[in-house]
């Protein structure tokens, strides 16, 4: 089902080990993708897809995502080209602009667009078996870059955005988007617009940049404790990292915001409320929270997670990626979906999360269908043409 991902080691893990275990699951229960988001303790990137690769062979992997300014672009052009052939490939680079106060405490710069621009086109050029020779730009100063001449590696990027401007930058210079948790149907749906017409704008194909939304998947089979941790604690961890931009970004009330940063109970908690167990405190949490914020997730039995999904799609997103449960958590809903889904209708997505095929491409798959062998390998060195290095 290339419509639909999951995040490797949605939850806070101390066992990064339980990786293999989960993107193994992903597949068998048919998830077309499994993206990993990464944090400075025990969820490096380039570790976590390299098993997640080692663990599958036909799902689509992507880093959702890593930064730029945390590697030296060669470091990351080689982990993705790595990557790229090591899964034959199936993996997307995934970038995001991270959290401003986060890179305060470690001393690198904010992320801007025009950083995110000039990497991507660094990245590209290494990997189209192309020399940086003297660069001075935005991501920095570089005397002399290669990898190998003989590259020609058509390895799709990812873009995470939320802000208007990062929106129009993915539309313009990105294979695929993930949008974020918690974003109302509204906000999905011109989310999705603003990609298409800065694709559009920038000549190229608004079909062509595939657009994932990323919803909150709680399933009714989940103890009480581990609803709210996903629902409450997650939405509630995120407003406390950048409340502000996801209150604009959703036009949600600000005096919802100020009611939950005012309440003692909540600010004298410290740590992530998605990591607690502290029951109380997150039913506490439930009631200073609006209804409607928590309304964005899907909440309820399997049927009606799955209707969510389909209307995720009926905004215009090309794929959903559940997130915030693993695999086995999202079985039932998976069993739903497989049961009233029309495999035709998404027979365009390619199982690399960054990569839309055409039309005849698609067709070519159905056919390809009955030799799984051939189609489980997809091309690891298919030439650019759409997008200038």
């Amino acid at each position: 089902m290339p419509e639909l991902a999951c995040y490797g080691l949605a939850e806070h893990s101390a066992a990064p080990a339980d990786l293999i275990a989960e993107a193994a699951r992903a597949e068998e229960l048919g998830l077309g993708a499994i993206l990993l988001s990464e944090r400075f303790a025990l969820k490096d990137a380039a570790v976590m897809a390299g098993a997640a690769v080692a663990a599958t062979s036909r799902i689509g992997v992507g880093t959702a995502a890593t930064n730029h300014n945390t590697r030296h672009p060669l470091v990351t052009a080689t982990m993705a080209a790595t990557l790229h052939r090591m899964s034959g490939g199936r993996y997307a680079l995934g970038l995001g602009r991270g959290i401003p106060v986060l890179f305060d405490i470690m001393g690198l710069p904010h992320v801007t667009s025009a950083q995110l621009e000039d990497a991507i086109g660094l990245y590209r050029t290494l990997w189209a078996g192309g020399a940086v020779v003297g660069h001075d730009g935005p991501a920095g100063s570089y005397p002399y870059l290669v990898q190998d001449s003989a590259f020609a590696e058509d390895i799709p990027v990812l873009l995470m955005a939320m802000g208007d401007n990062q929106l129009r930058l993915a539309g313009r210079i990105a294979d695929g988007v993930v949008l974020h948790t918690f974003m109302s149907d509204a906000a999905v749906e011109r989310c999705v617009r603003l990609v298409r017409e800065s694709a559009e704008r920038a000549g190229r194909d608004p079909a062509g940049v595939r657009v994932w939304s990323v919803m909150a998947t709680i399933e009714d089979s989940l103890d009480e404790a581990a609803r709210l941790r996903k629902l409450v604690g997650r939405l509630a961890t995120y407003l406390t990292g950048y409340g502000d931009v996801l209150v604009r970004v959703n036009d949600w009330d600000p005096a919802g915001l100020e009611r939950f940063r005012a309440d003692e109970r909540l600010s004298a908690h410290s740590g992530a409320l998605d990591a607690t167990d502290d029951l109380d405190l997150l039913r506490h949490a439930a009631d200073v929270l609006p209804d409607e914020w928590l309304a964005t997730a899907a909440v309820g039995s399997a049927a009606r997670c799955a209707d969510r999904i389909d209307g995720q799609l009926a905004l215009g997103a090309d794929s959903v990626v559940l997130h915030g449960a693993t695999p086995d958590e999202l079985a039932p809903v998976l069993a739903e979906w497989r049961r009233r889904r029309d495999p035709g209708r998404f027979a365009h997505l390619d199982a690399n999360p960054g990569r839309i095929r055409s039309r005849r491409d698609a067709s070519a798959a159905d056919t390809a269908a009955n030799a799984p062998e051939a189609a489980e390998r997809p091309d690891t060195a298919r030439p650019r043409e759409d997008l200038p290095s």
